[in-house]
């Protein structure tokens, strides 16, 4: 997955497709754990969404806009808007129930 940052993601939000975006931080323990979840859950729906990383801690001004306090948070982003979003670690099974629930 693709680490952008917050100009880049507001790029993607005009775009056609759903935007998936895991919001984390690089001295997270249980973001470190998702990277490896979303990177197979990516390659799995990469044709339903844009799926992307943005590190909170480099793209503070996005963490807040988006009211993110906890983290990993991976979130559905629809015409611009979040439509869903997944607080915690979860494995694939979980995360491709919730991304195939919400795209």
């Amino acid at each position: 997955m693709e680490q952008i940052n917050t100009e880049k993601f507001d790029e993607l939000l005009k775009g056609d497709k759903p935007v998936v975006c895991d919001f984390f931080a690089t001295w997270c323990g249980p973001c470190r754990m998702l990277a490896p979840v979303m990177d197979k859950v990516s390659a799995e729906l990469a044709d339903k969404a844009v799926f992307v990383k943005v590190d909170i801690d480099q793209n503070a001004e996005l963490a807040v806009r988006y009211g993110i306090m906890s983290i990993p948070l991976v979130a559905v982003f629809k015409n611009g808007e979040k439509t869903a979003d997944q607080l915690g670690y979860t494995d694939a099974n979980g995360m491709s129930a919730f991304l195939s629930k919400n795209l």
